[in-house]
């Protein structure tokens, strides 16, 4: 082969080779003249391209697949050495279009071994660590270690935490090759796996379940040794429990990413029995329905079971006073509990002696599930509250979520009290608000409490439609379950009661929106600086000014329903939610996901100058005499005023005589040139331009230039309040596209009706927007309202120091920062 044909084929392939590069690659659009930004840019560019599995219009597309497995356990709670002995029987559908000679396993109890890599990264003190626990060491002070931090080590020390894997086998009971990498398990199968069959493989697995308190865990058990019984007595919440399959996807195949303790999961639905083993006076709560109930509850509390179906309030299916009584006890016999759920993509349970347990039904109009239990279970600590508020949460949440969604589709949704701050699974959540003990021996409850239980019931419940049945990848993208769920909870909390200080609104985010901490939204959770604020409350509140300012009730409701119904017990990806909600709205709304969920750009619109003109009429006598009347609103001269005062006489005034003409007629005086002139002009018009020319005279109207700053970079609508003299007011929208040719600085012409006299234009008057700063939206410019706090001096009791501050609300703890710390 000679040279020049070898130089051919080296052509021919580098050509080829760039004919399948990416658009993006290959011709990507770079600005190298001055420095314009075109904020209106296309995210074609950034999105994955579509294809037959997720299609341009965010649907799933017509190839669309996912795995299924399906899951038959058998479980053990050994109560008094606090582990857990199972056995599980998984069957794994391949639904792909790929061959697979191993399956990938998630070990998450692995994330608690002392060689795991969660605890091999994580740092001491700053940020990325849990609350208080260290205090990283700074140039005037040493690292401190607080009995947080000591308390977990001793547990880690004293306790082997992970999985025991005594068994992994094939179904016919041969064993098959395995390896453990950290979080994870290989699993190499006996024969590749084709598209379109099933493989079953069972596992013997155990492990010592976590304290809770101690580890900071998504799940554990709680001891309670004040308790009447002999040693005490334990809540335990089960989840993370059992190995699982990681997913297979079309997007990224095995989502075998480490658990490292923020990032959630990635899961595949699946059909469940699980049976449960516990001591005989335990009360279990569980994903599923319950398949043996004539096997562990009384005649009574069947009775009673069947009654809340169609009670009007809760009815106690265990009564407080059964459950004080119970936990006195404890024996050495034991039950089992069986559940079954279907087309779910976890499971979970809790199991107490502890528990009292409510319940009430709710009908809704679906054929699948037109009936649905909700049910609490809560130990005496969780008092007034609990009974008042945590199944009726859970009702009002099915009830709000609906409207914006789809019919809940399980047959039960539970609340149980336990040491997590609140965590979810399909069927059940963990929520940890309670009362306080009083001295008197009384329960009672704070305003921050209550708002707490409510909140974070709302939260994770509505967690069973985000992630639990629009199926998001929660390692990858945590603001896809937990920003769409605290949306929506917000506008829950607002229809239970808006005086309580629910957060999530816009004007809650400023802080973080311009902190040089802000990360993007679309950060992998577990390099995300502060996880609250960026994966809950920013999205959130970006979503609400996408309903409310962007779009509008119609457009958004009917876009992100139409989300919902999309991907039911599907797996979306961001760009699938981006592109439907173009795509069901209408708008094109490219320019606000790069700015909010791509750039860590924030609001903050000035508004710099208002000048106000008028029409010049070429009419001497209308403009000459509104000259004049401009000249006399000026000012008085300092020294023509001070001459007055001391009686000066002027020299026309001494001597009449040397008076002509022009001391009778100012300059504004118009002449018969000037008329002349003015008629000239309108000679020279086309009738159409006259006659618009002499209707915009007739009506004299107000015309005002305003200009505006685009300060923070993140270009959004400008709304306007005019205020005019005779007190009325005018919202004024101006749509975001104003910013797509010049993204910095805009300005805008506003006509108003002539006894329309503009005194003051607020921008953004009712922070709906997210502006960072109030004080550059007011022409005039206005008095910031701030209080002055007085406080006693360290050193000196006769000083008096006193620190301004500008002024703001106390918020509660919301139900979004308490999961943050859980899962931190």
């Amino acid at each position: 082969m000679t040279k020049r044909q070898n130089r051919l084929i080296w052509l021919v392939s580098a050509f080829t080779m760039l004919m399948h590069l990416p658009v993006a690659a290959s011709s990507a659009i770079q600005q190298t003249k001055g420095d314009f930004q075109d904020k209106f840019r296309q995210l074609d560019e950034t999105l994955p391209t579509p294809n037959v599995y997720r299609n341009a219009a965010g649907e799933p597309g017509h190839q669309y697949w996912q795995q299924q497995v399906d899951y038959v356990i058998k479980v053990k709670l050994d109560e008094d050495k606090r582990r857990l002995q199972a056995s599980e029987s998984i069957t794994y559908h391949n639904n792909s279009p790929d061959t697979l000679r191993y399956l990938w396993i998630q070990l998450d109890q692995n994330k608690y071994r002392d060689d795991s890599l969660s605890a091999l990264t994580t740092t001491f003190g700053g940020i990325g660590n849990r609350g208080p626990a260290t205090q990283a060491a700074s140039a005037d002070a040493p690292a401190k270690l607080s009995l947080d931090a000591l308390r977990r080590q001793q547990f880690v020390d004293d306790t082997e935490l992970g999985y025991a894997i005594n068994n992994v086998a094939a179904a016919n009971g041969k064993s098959l090759k395995y390896v453990v990498q950290g979080t994870l398990m290989r699993v190499d199968l006996a024969q590749p796996l084709k598209p379109g069959t099933s493989t079953k493989l069972d596992i013997d697995f155990a492990f010592n379940i976590v304290e809770e308190d101690a580890i900071s865990a998504r799940a554990g058990y709680e001891h309670f040794a004040d308790d009447a019984r002999e040693g005490g007595n334990d809540i335990f919440l089960l989840a993370q429990w059992f190995p699982r399959l990681a997913a297979y996807t079309d997007y990224e195949a095995w989502t075998n990413k480490e658990f490292i303790g923020r990032g959630e999961f990635t899961l595949e639905f699946g059909n469940y029995d699980v049976s449960i083993t516990v001591p005989a006076d335990h009360i279990v709560s569980s994903t599923g329905t319950l398949q043996n109930p004539s096997n562990v509850l009384t005649s009574t509390q069947r009775k009673r079971l069947e009654e809340a179906k169609d009670a009007d309030r809760i009815v106690f299916i265990v009564t407080p006073e059964e459950a004080l009584e119970n936990e006195k006890q404890g024996t050495t016999k034991t039950k089992t509990w069986r559940f079954k759920a279907d087309n779910v993509r976890d499971f979970a349970w809790a199991s107490s002696r502890k528990f009292m347990w409510d319940a009430k039904g709710i009908k809704q109009d679906s054929e699948q599930t037109p009936h649905v239990m909700a049910m609490s279970f809560y130990p005496k600590e969780g008092g007034d509250l609990w009974k008042k508020y945590s199944t009726e949460s859970i009702v009002h949440t099915l009830e709000v979520y609906n409207r914006f969604t789809f019919n809940y589709p399980y047959p039960v949704a539970q609340s149980v009290n336990g040491p997590v701050g609140g965590m979810e699974y399909p069927m059940i959540t963990f929520n940890g608000p309670r009362t306080e003990l009083q001295d008197d021996g009384s329960r009672t409850y704070s305003l921050a409490e209550k708002r707490f239980l409510i909140g974070v019931v709302i939260h994770e419940i509505g967690h069973n439609y985000f992630p639990m049945v629009v199926n998001s990848d929660e390692r990858q993208w945590t603001w896809m379950d937990e920003g769409l769920n605290s949306f929506l909870d917000g506008i829950a909390g607002r229809e239970w009661d808006p005086n309580i200080p629910w957060g999530v609104e816009p004007r809650d985010i400023t802080g973080y929106m311009k902190s040089s901490s802000q990360v993007p939204i679309m950060t992998q959770s577990d390099s995300v600086l502060h996880l609250g604020p960026n994966a809950y409350t920013k999205p959130a509140a970006a979503l609400n000014i996408l309903r409310e300012t962007i779009l509008g009730r119609e457009l958004f409701d009917f876009a992100f329903k139409e989300y919902a119904r999309r991907w039911m017990f599907k797996r979306p990806t961001p760009a699938d939610f981006f592109r439907t909600m173009e795509e069901a709205s209408g708008v094109d709304l490219d320019w606000f996901w790069r700015g909010w969920f791509y750039s860590t750009d924030h609001v903050d619109i000035s508004l710099d100058r208002v000048y106000k003109l008028r029409l010049d009429t070429q009419d001497p006598d209308i403009d000459l005499t509104r000259q004049r009347e401009a000249e006399q609103e000026k000012p008085l001269s300092l020294t023509v005023e001070r001459n007055q005062q001391e009686g000066r006489k002027l020299w026309i005034e001494r001597f009449d005589d040397i008076k002509d003409f022009y001391d009778d007629n100012d300059q504004y005086t118009p002449t018969n040139k000037d008329r002349n002139k003015y008629q000239s002009f309108l000679k020279k018009l086309e009738p159409w331009e006259r006659k618009a020319f002499e209707r915009a005279v007739r009506e004299d109207k107000n015309y005002y230039v305003m200009d505006f700053t685009n300060k923070g970079g993140l270009v959004m609508p400008i709304i306007l309040e005019l205020e005019f003299a005779d007190g009325t007011k005018q919202i004024t929208r101006i749509p975001a596209e104003i910013w797509r040719r010049t993204p910095k600085q805009v300005s805008k012409l506003i006509v108003t009706e002539k006894d329309q006299e503009l005194v003051s234009v607020t921008v953004d008057p009712r922070w709906e927007t997210a502006d960072v700063d109030v004080e550059n939206n007011a022409y005039p410019r206005r008095i910031i309202p701030s209080r002055i706090e007085a406080y006693k001096s360290k050193k000196s009791t006769s000083r008096v120091s006193m620190d301004l501050m500008q002024d703001s609300k106390t918020t509660l703890k919301s139900a979004e920062d308490m999961e943050d710390d859980d899962n931190e």
